[in-house]
């Protein structure tokens, strides 16, 4: 675990008493939805890593300011003054909330994969780009156009370390390089030791860019105290619903670059020159990367929720979470037909996500099983990290069962696993119900009959 981040968690769990914290209001906790086996249930939504339900808090804050909504940096009326002056005051909270650099940039994207793809974009002429391969595709893939190195996954923090100080090593010294980590892995939960590789990154002249996707929502976040050169998140993981992203940190590789779109916004002058081409003048701001009219209540929902997290307290969020792994944790070592995937073992320090693989069981068919018969919703496949689950399962393939998994080719051996994952606004009952499931499904079976359709394990009608 990264020393920052351990040290800014170590107390919680003296300070709060987590079985008496609330979970935070979200929307959909009312939500019914109906069992194949009749009647209904309060949906149990058990897949933050992929999206979080917004924050009501947000909801309400955005909903306050709709009928203000104007076009931003775009008109001298009183709702675009308005929407621009939100619009800026939102970068600043989320400069405030990652702790930035006074110099640093903050540029509001579409997502964390438009995030890093924005970064591969500006990367300097004949950059090294060193990456593991236990990352999200989000991380792992828009390095195309650079000179890549895949490292291979570490079993321990110190080894990620240690790998990662080999291969910058054996680098060419004289030209630029890019390290890219995850904060949290959206597969294991497990956090990374972010403070330390950035140390090896810097010491071998490399710059950082920590992937905060399931980091930021869950745990403190500090550009400065991690000292990595980036950090990217979603708006959507971290309770803020309308498609927005981040990418904050240092400015010079994002000024010197072409912008990332061309066009309005990220111009400053254009003006026709006498052989019939155009000369252009671009922003060295953010703006530089924000080319067209920017989604202004998505950057609005983002600052809202970094607001609302601030508020609520990180250490009572952590204490709470890890009230939740330990329920779901010991809950699931009473199965032994039930073994969680890790790549740092039992004791590593995680966030709420944890993935595992059920003996006798497709994933599919299980978490197909889970939604229609009690309510819960889970992620099974692949979760975008293709080269991770496929070193966590490999020598295992599952039975197939009476559903395929979607990712397996014909001919193709069936790995796929079962992601379970909260965080702030999850209530104990939800988790709860989610143990007694596994429970019951591993001891009797499905009551009902499912079938494959169209890729997807559904219950047969």
């Amino acid at each position: 675990m990264s020393a920052s981040l351990n040290a800014a968690t170590a107390t919680a769990t003296a300070a709060v008493d987590p079985a008496c914290a609330e979970p935070l209001a979200v929307l959909g906790r009312d939500v019914t939805v109906p069992l194949v086996t009749g009647g209904e249930v309060t949906y149990a939504a058990l897949d933050y890593a992929a999206s979080a339900p917004a924050l009501q808090r947000v909801w309400d804050d955005v909903a306050a300011y709709a009928p203000y909504y104007g076009s931003v940096h775009r008109g001298a009326g009183y709702l675009s003054q308005l929407s621009t002056d939100l619009f800026e005051q939102s970068r600043v909270t989320v400069a405030e909330f990652l702790d930035c650099r006074p110099t640093d940039q903050v540029v509001f994207t579409r997502s964390t994969t438009d995030s890093l793809n924005l970064l591969a974009a500006v990367l300097p002429a004949d950059c090294q780009v060193f990456v593991f391969e236990t990352e999200h595709h989000a991380s792992l893939l828009p390095w195309a156009d650079a000179r890549v190195t895949y490292l291979n996954a570490p079993r321990t923090p110190a080894e990620a370390v240690a790998t990662l100080e080999r291969a910058l090593a054996d680098r060419d010294p004289y030209g630029p390089a890019l390290v890219c980590v995850t904060g949290a892995s959206n597969v294991t939960g497990e956090l990374w030791p972010v403070r330390e590789l950035a140390a090896a990154a810097h010491a071998h002249g490399a710059r950082i860019v920590l992937d905060a996707a399931q980091l930021a929502p869950h745990h403190p976040v500090s550009v400065q105290e991690l000292d990595v050169d980036w950090v990217a998140f979603s708006g959507h993981k971290l309770y803020a619903p309308f498609g927005s992203g981040v990418l904050a940190g240092r400015a010079d590789w994002l000024q010197e670059a072409e912008p990332y779109l061309a066009g309005g916004g990220a111009s400053r002058k254009v003006a026709r020159r006498e052989d019939g081409g155009v000369d252009v003048e671009w922003h060295t701001t953010a703006a530089r990367h924000e080319a067209g009219s920017p989604n202004v209540i998505g950057v609005y929902s983002i600052a809202s929720a970094c607001k609302a997290l601030t508020e609520a307290g990180f250490e009572h969020l952590v204490a709470r979470e890890r009230h939740l792994i330990a329920k779901v944790r010991e809950g699931l070592a009473e199965v032994p037909a039930v073994r969680i995937l890790s790549l740092f073992g039992d004791d590593a320090p995680r966030v709420g996500v944890i993935s595992f693989v059920v003996d006798g069981w497709n994933s599919s068919h299980f978490a197909a099983a889970l939604s229609a018969e009690y309510g819960i919703g889970v992620r099974d496949g692949l979760f975008c990290a293709h080269p991770l689950v496929r070193t966590l399962l490999g020598s295992e393939p599952q039975a197939q069962g009476e559903c395929g998994a979607p990712e397996a080719a014909p001919g193709e051996r069936s790995l796929n696993a079962i992601r379970v994952s909260f965080g702030a606004g999850t209530p104990d009952e939800h988790v709860e119900r989610f143990v007694r499931a596994v429970k019951e499904l591993v001891a009797d079976g499905a009551k009902w009959q499912y079938r494959t359709e169209e890729g997807r394990c559904v219950p047969a009608v």
